[in-house]
């Protein structure tokens, strides 16, 4: 049995919820209307996983989850609202060490959660086998136990000095390099794009499965991290190196060719893919306008499979790829799928990635 604990300061989402997971016959359910009673509770259900709401009186759920993953780690799914308020909010969670995130359902809560069920249900189960890295804000739990004070959590400050890269023609470009994430990917694109050098000769198209109110925002965190320039793709602009282009929530990220040279585009979600933006389709598009030998995959942490069998077609066709090793992956289902396909030339923990990157463009 998988023992969760829900905290909402909704009797409603309380109920529907906890009806949602007892119908799946492998969930011992637990709830609490606040994060005061949720820390209260902690020690009495052991929890293995837990939803939390983020708005909610007294104790609110960013403050709650600080706590847990100082005092009690265990995998945690936000349940945030889809503005760009919830999208700061979750962000931060995300940095925070929360797991994964669900849009909370407006309107008519009763009828939507028909349509939230489903996937609330699988996040919440791979949040239950997902890996937590022992190392995230080690120093401050080490802090509390000492019975000091912890720091709180410093907002991320950039690694490298920004500088305005040469300019040269889309057409110039010699590689392009796709990276594919979904569950763990925000904190894993920090760590990926935050020791990029300003002169990395190769620009970076990024699929991270999100809603469209929360690509913006985390476009916006990441150029504050990086030497390089993150933007949220919602028009065709041009494909340079010194860019990092995110994909736009709720549609798809596609690589194009116009006679000014290559463009990345949002383009309508198309219904053969379950996840958006996706990575399968990032990739074929980005195969159809150049060799195989032109491209770099990566392929990080994520539930399912989506952009294994595009990128293991690119290694095929003499392209290199990057799977992100099981030991630092939240959920080893992208990345996995990937090696189980062979198609991955190297698969290595998260803090290599980037100096891999980097000796390549080298």
């Amino acid at each position: 049995m998988i023992r969760l604990l829900i905290v909402d300061d909704s009797a409603l989402m309380r109920r529907l919820l906890g009806e949602v997971f007892r119908a799946e016959g492998d969930f011992e359910v637990a709830v609490a209307r606040d994060g005061d009673e949720a820390m209260a509770m902690l020690a009495e259900c052991r929890p293995d996983v837990m939803t939390l709401d983020v708005q909610m009186p007294r104790m609110d759920g960013l403050a709650c989850l600080d706590r847990i993953m100082l005092e009690r780690p265990l995998p945690v799914v936000m349940v945030s609202s889809v503005t760009e308020a919830g999208a700061r909010e979750t962000l931060k969670a995300l940095e925070l060490g929360a797991v994964d995130f669900v849009p909370k359902p407006g309107g008519a809560v009763s009828l939507a959660i028909d349509e939230l069920g489903p996937l609330l249900v699988e996040k919440v189960r791979a949040a239950a086998a997902a890996r937590l890295r022992p190392s995230h804000r080690l120093r401050e739990r080490v802090r509390l136990r000492a019975g000091l004070s912890a720091s709180p959590t410093p907002s991320p400050a950039p690694r490298a000095t920004r500088r305005d890269p040469a300019p040269r023609a889309a057409g110039l470009v010699d590689r392009v390099v796709l990276v594919g994430c979904s569950t763990g990917g925000p904190p894993a694109l920090d760590a990926l794009l935050g020791p990029l050098p300003a002169d990395f000769p190769w620009p970076i198209l990024v699929a991270q499965h999100m809603p469209a109110a929360f690509t913006g925002p985390l476009a916006r965190r990441l150029d504050k991290l990086c030497a390089l320039t993150v933007v949220e793709v919602t028009r065709p602009v041009p494909v340079v190196p010194g860019q990092v282009h995110i994909g736009r929530g709720n549609a798809d990220l596609i690589l194009s060719l116009r006679p000014g040279g290559l463009v990345a585009m949002a383009a309508p979600a198309l219904p053969e893919h379950r996840w958006h933006p996706s990575v399968d389709r990032l990739v074929t598009s980005a195969l159809q306008h150049l060799s195989a030998e032109r491209l770099v995959g990566v392929l990080m942490t994520g539930m399912g499979s989506d952009g294994a069998a595009a990128m293991a077609r690119l290694r095929a066709g003499g392209g290199r790829t990057i799977a992100e090793a099981e030991e630092t992956a939240v959920v080893w289902g992208m990345p996995g799928e990937l090696v189980r396909l062979g198609g991955a030339e190297a698969v290595l923990p998260l803090d290599a990635i980037a100096g891999t990157l980097t000796g390549w463009a080298g």
